[in-house]
C-alpha cells in the first residue's frame, strides 16, 4: 500500500529551526588563571627590565643607592626559575651569600609556607566550629533575644559580624547566616536589602577594617615585613569608625522601610509575608554544649590577638625589650594554636573518631584554595626576585614617591591597590604579590610600612563591597534574591562615605 505524501503543512512543520546564536558574555578568568598568567608575564619581563639593586640596611633599601648589576643566569637556569616558581612561593630558601632564592638553598625561608599551614589550620578550626552548628545558633539566638527591638538586633548582629572580619576574616562564612536572619528581619517588619546590609556589608567592612584579620592583616603584614601588631592602634581605630558608619547607614534605611515599606530598595512579596509568618523564636534556642563551643572561639581569637600583639613596643616606641609575659607569637605558633583548638571544639561538641578527623580535613580542604593563592602570588615575587627586579621597579617609583609627603604617599598607595584588587580578588593574595613592592616604598616616603598595609585594606575593603566577581557579593545577593543593580545603588552613598574615610585615614596615619 502506498504511503501518502506528507502534506505541505506536515513538511513545513518538520522543518529544522535554526540555532540561535548566543553571544557570550565576557567572563573574568579566576583568580589562579590570573596569577598563573601574571608569573609567565613577569618572568617575560626579566628580560626587558635591567637588573639592578639597592644598598640594604637594617633590611631597608637606601635611598639613592640603586645600581645596576649584571644577573648571572643562562636561559635554561630562568627556565626552570618559572617552572619552580609556586614551589619557591611555598619553600623556596634565600641564600645569604647570591641573595637566590630555591627548594635546595640554605638561609632563610622566603616561601609563604607558615601562612599556608596557617590558612588550613585556621579552616579546620572554623569548619569544625561551623559543623556543631554553633555559630549559626549563636547568631539566632542574638536576634531572637532582640527580636522585639527591631534596631538592636541588627546593631548587635553587625557588632558580631563586624568583629569577625576584623579578627579572623568572616566572609565566605556569612552565605549561611542568609537563610536564618532573613526570616527573622522580614518578621520584624524590615527587607531583604536589610539582611543584606547586616551580613554583606558587616562581613565586608569588618575586613576592610581588620585589626588581626589572617587573610588581610595577617598575609599583607608578612610580606611587608613587620609584626602584624605594628599600627594595630589605628586600626582599631578604624574598625570602630567605619563598622559605626556602616551600622549607622544600615540602622537608618531599616528603620525608614519600618516605617513605610514602600521606601523600601527591593519592595515585598507574598513569599516574604509567609516566611515572616513562619519565624519560630523557639528554634533558635542554644544547647549547653553549643554555648561551650561559642566560649572556646571567642576565647581563641581573643588570645590570638593578646599573644600577636607586642605590648611593649606598642606602648613605649619599636626599640622597646619585650615584656616578660609578652608571647610574641607568628604564624608558627598560631598555626599548632588553631589545631588544638579544632579538636578541643570538635570534642566540645560530641564529635568523635573519624567524624572529627573529617571535619578537621575537611576544613583544612575548604581554606586549600585560600591557601594556594597565597603560594602562587609569592612565587611571582620570587620571580621577580631572583630576576633582579623588584629593586629596579621600587627604583622608577622612588621618584614619584620621594616628592610626595607621607599623607601624598599613602593616597597614593590605596589608588594603586584599587584597581589591582579589581585583578586579584583574594586579599591574601594580592597582600601576597604587591606588599614586597609597595612596603619598601615607605621607606623613601619616611613613613612606617604599617601605613602600606592600612591603605591596602581600606582599598581592598572598598572593591569588595560592589566587585562582581566576588563569591561573598553575588552568593549573597543571591541567597537574599536582591538584584545587583538595585544594591549597588543602594550601597553607592556609604561607599562614597568610606572612599573620604579611607583617604583620611591613610592621611592620618602619616601624620600621626
Amino acid at each position: 500500500m502506498t504511503q501518502p505524501s506528507p502534506s505541505p503543512t506536515t513538511t513545513s512543520a518538520a522543518a529544522p529551526t535554526p540555532p540561535v546564536r548566543r553571544r557570550r558574555r565576557f567572563a573574568l578568568p579566576n583568580t589562579y588563571a590570573i596569577l598563573l598568567a601574571l608569573t609567565a608575564v613577569v618572568w617575560a619581563l626579566g628580560f626587558l627590565v635591567p637588573a639592578g639593586q639597592y644598598d640594604v640596611v637594617d633590611g631597608s633599601p637606601v635611598p639613592g643607592s640603586y645600581h645596576h648589576v649584571d644577573l648571572d643566569a643562562s636561559f635554561g637556569e630562568r627556565v626552570m626559575d618559572l617552572f619552580q616558581a609556586p614551589v619557591n612561593g611555598l619553600y623556596g630558601v634565600e641564600d645569604p651569600g647570591s641573595g637566590f632564592v630555591g627548594p635546595y638553598e640554605s638561609g632563610s625561608l622566603t616561601g609563604a609556607a607558615g601562612v599556608f599551614l596557617f590558612v588550613l589550620a585556621i579552616g579546620a578550626f572554623i569548619v569544625t566550629t561551623t559543623r556543631t552548628g554553633a555559630i549559626d545558633a549563636g547568631i539566632g539566638r542574638v536576634a531572637a533575644r532582640f527580636r522585639t527591638r527591631g534596631a538592636a538586633v541588627i546593631v548587635a548582629l553587625m557588632v558580631l559580624i563586624t568583629l569577625g572580619g576584623s579578627t579572623f576574616g568572616l566572609g565566605e562564612e556569612t552565605l549561611g547566616f542568609y537563610a536564618i536572619l532573613i526570616p527573622l528581619l522580614l518578621s520584624l517588619g524590615f527587607d531583604r536589602m536589610t539582611a543584606v546590609g547586616v551580613v554583606l556589608v558587616g562581613s565586608v567592612v569588618g575586613n576592610m577594617a581588620s585589626t588581626v584579620n589572617p587573610f588581610m592583616t595577617g598575609a599583607a603584614s608578612d610580606a611587608a615585613g613587620i609584626p602584624i601588631g605594628q599600627g594595630i592602634g589605628l586600626r582599631a581605630l578604624l574598625l570602630v569608625v567605619f563598622s559605626g558608619l556602616a551600622i549607622a547607614y544600615v540602622v537608618r534605611y531599616s528603620v525608614r522601610v519600618r516605617r513605610d515599606p514602600s521606601r523600601s530598595a527591593v519592595g515585598f512579596t507574598t513569599d516574604d509575608a509567609e516566611l515572616a509568618a513562619g519565624v519560630d523564636a523557639g528554634s533558635l534556642v542554644m544547647t549547653g554544649r553549643q554555648k561551650a563551643v561559642i566560649t572556646l572561639f571567642a576565647a581563641t581569637f581573643v588570645f590570638m590577638v593578646f599573644a600577636l600583639v607586642p605590648w611593649a613596643q606598642v606602648l613605649h616606641g619599636p626599640a622597646a625589650a619585650s615584656y616578660g609575659w609578652q608571647l610574641d607569637w607568628y604564624f608558627p605558633e598560631l598555626t599548632a594554636l588553631f589545631l588544638v583548638m579544632a579538636v578541643m571544639i570538635g570534642l566540645v561538641g560530641r564529635m568523635r573518631g573519624e567524624a572529627l578527623v573529617g571535619s578537621v580535613l575537611a576544613g583544612a580542604s575548604e581554606f586549600l584554595g585560600a591557601a594556594l593563592v597565597i603560594v602562587l602570588a609569592r612565587g611571582i615575587t620570587v620571580v621577580m626576585h631572583n630576576a633582579l627586579m623588584t629593586d629596579t621597579v621600587l627604583h622608577a617609583l622612588e621618584g614619584v614617591v620621594s616628592g610626595a609627603g607621607g599623607g601624598a604617599f599613602g593616597v597614593l598607595v590605596y589608588l594603586v591597590n584599587v584597581p589591582m584588587s579589581f585583578l586579584v580578588p583574594s586579599s591574601s593574595g594580592l597582600a601576597t604579590l604587591a606588599m614586597p613592592v609597595l612596603a619598601p616604598l615607605a621607606d623613601f616616603a619616611g613613613v612606617g610600612r604599617d601605613l602600606v598595609v592600612t591603605a591596602f585594606q581600606c582599598a581592598v575593603g572598598t572593591v569588595a563591597l560592589v566587585t562582581p566577581t566576588s563569591a561573598i557579593v553575588m552568593g549573597g545577593l543571591s541567597l537574599a534574591k536582591v538584584p545587583y543593580g538595585r544594591y549597588v545603588r543602594w550601597v553607592l552613598p556609604l561607599l562614597a562615605v568610606l572612599v573620604v574615610g579611607s583617604i583620611a585615614t591613610v592621611l592620618l596615619a602619616a601624620a600621626v
